[in-house]
């Protein structure tokens, strides 16, 4: 099968809407973040969905049925606790630690709960014969142009809406981790 680059960026827009959403979400949760802050979201979330297809490429069918069962638990969970822990920091009162807050441990997980669908894209690419690091970079750009996208939509509706987003983004991280859990 040959290459197909409206294919390849169909499949690069669906996977970063995941990330496209947790961004959204952390740019109207943390008002104070800087660009370079904002440039890593853009580069977690890009790297990850460039790296994972490339791995997903790589172990093919070995781990594959491992990883797509585990998958969706392992996106939710991780979803789960960073948006249970959203709501707690919100309803502690203490709006400082929500606002400026930033951590490279978050982010990482973050990355990884959005682009885990990514490594199960590489086992396909492998199995329709695509070129790998063409679609990795296609994919991989996509998410980090949409994460910081999503950035300055969330802080823009951050400022509209008030302190108690918070709550609203714990929610949506959890939704999406159902979403990814359910398979929608």
């Amino acid at each position: 099968m040959s290459f197909n680059i409206i294919s390849t960026l169909l499949i690069a827009v669906a996977l970063a809407m995941d990330a496209f959403s947790v961004s959204m979400t952390k740019g109207f949760t943390q008002k104070h973040l800087t660009n370079p802050q904002i440039l890593y979201y853009g580069l977690f979330f890009g790297g990850f969905q460039f790296f994972m297809p490339l791995i997903g490429y790589y172990c093919g069918n070995v781990i594959a049925s491992i990883v797509e069962a585990l998958a969706p638990i392992i996106g939710f969970i991780l979803l789960l606790i960073i948006g249970l822990n959203m709501i707690r920091e919100s309803l502690s009162g203490d709006d400082e630690e929500i606002t400026d807050h930033f951590s490279f441990r978050e982010v990482t997980l973050l990355a990884v709960a959005t682009s885990i669908d990514a490594f199960a894209v590489g086992i396909t690419i492998a199995l329709i014969k695509d070129p790998v690091l063409i679609s990795s970079i296609i994919i991989g750009i996509v998410a980090f142009a949409f994460s910081i996208i999503g950035v300055f939509i969330g802080r823009r509706i951050g400022d509209y809406v008030g302190d108690k987003f918070q709550i609203i983004g714990g929610a949506i991280l959890i939704i999406i981790g159902i979403k990814i859990l359910l398979g929608f």
